[in-house]
């Protein structure tokens, strides 16, 4: 095992505690933890074991296990982003009328 392949064992080790100790403290989603411990535990695997990404990627006609890590990441980055973006517009239209509300209140008051 190449020491960069024990470095990052040893960080997606730490990370997937560190999603344990999240969910448990109901800061993390049962639904995102769980997304969060298969993607370390898929990290650590490709780390660990790189012939698993080539052997996925042939199945699902990738020439390399690389390139079918590097498209899975990009659309899963996008997706996040994507999320991102619709919950601070969310957050961004309840500032809004929470706002609206305690100008509201405030004129009434005078």
């Amino acid at each position: 095992m190449l020491a960069f392949q024990l470095f990052v064992d040893l960080f997606c080790l730490y990370a997937f505690t560190r999603v344990i100790k999240r969910i448990k403290a109901g800061a993390l989603t049962t639904g995102w933890g769980i997304f969060w411990l298969v993607f370390w535990f898929g990290a650590g695997v490709a780390v660990s074991l790189p012939w698993t990404t080539s052997m996925l990627a042939t199945r699902l006609g990738v020439t390399r296990g690389v390139d079918l890590v590097m498209y899975v990441s990009v659309i899963g980055l996008f997706y996040i982003a994507f999320k991102l973006m619709v919950k601070i517009e969310k957050l961004e239209q309840t500032i809004t009328k929470l706002t609206r509300e305690v100008a509201f209140k405030d004129l009434s008051k005078q």
